[in-house]
């Protein structure tokens, strides 16, 4: 029988830049907590990866909010996953792994699951957790990405993108993240629950 754990980690940065649109996946999670109710305890300081850090520990769901800022995430990252494969004596098929993230590629509040190994379509914080975690290493592993749409600047050079993405929330994109994006994502993570559990049943259709 799948019984699943999932270990659902936001990439973002921390201050100054906490609330800024790069962090949409901190303000998602936030979101689907609230929409699980009592089921989920409020975000807390916690310590995972051997980092403080902003975690909510519930059934199946540990929600962490990367403590790094994103250019870095991913040697945190793959510290956070094994450091609780370790702590639960638990095989990589027993722990999901899932980051939730901004897209710049995705009109504001879109919610998508993408596979682990698509495309990274320049974000630097896939990059990163890529250079640290490779499926290979880690056989029957289920691991996904949650990307959350955040708009595009009109100009695509590097310094027009790096000013986009560092700025500060508006109400109207924080309204959007907090009444729908954080319930699709909670959608998107019971749809990965689904399948994965088709999956471990060897009955998933070929994606």
């Amino acid at each position: 029988m799948f019984n699943p754990r999932f270990l659902v980690v936001s990439l973002g940065n921390q201050a100054p830049y906490y609330d800024c649109l790069h962090s949409a996946g901190h303000f998602a999670l936030e979101s689907v907590r609230k929409t699980l109710g009592s089921s989920q305890p409020p975000f807390a300081p916690d310590r995972y990866g051997k980092k403080s850090c902003l975690a909510s520990a519930g059934q199946p769901y540990t929600m962490v909010q990367s403590p790094t800022m994103m250019n870095i995430s991913g040697p945190w990252v793959a510290k956070a996953w094994r450091d609780m494969l370790d702590n639960y004596d638990l095989k990589p098929g027993e722990l999901s792994l899932v980051l939730v993230h901004d897209d710049l590629e995705e009109g504001l509040g879109r919610v998508r699951i993408r596979k682990w190994n698509a495309s990274h379509r320049g974000h630097n914080g896939i990059r990163s957790v890529n250079s640290h975690l490779r499926p290979v290493d880690f056989p029957g592993a289920r691991w996904s990405r949650i990307s959350i749409g955040i708009g595009r600047p009109a100009g695509r050079d590097q310094t027009s993108v790096s000013d986009y993405v560092l700025k500060k929330l508006t109400r109207y994109q924080r309204d959007v993240i907090d009444t729908q994006v954080g319930p699709r994502v909670l959608d998107c993570l019971r749809e990965l629950q689904e399948y994965w559990e088709e999956d471990y049943d060897g009955t998933a259709p070929k994606l």
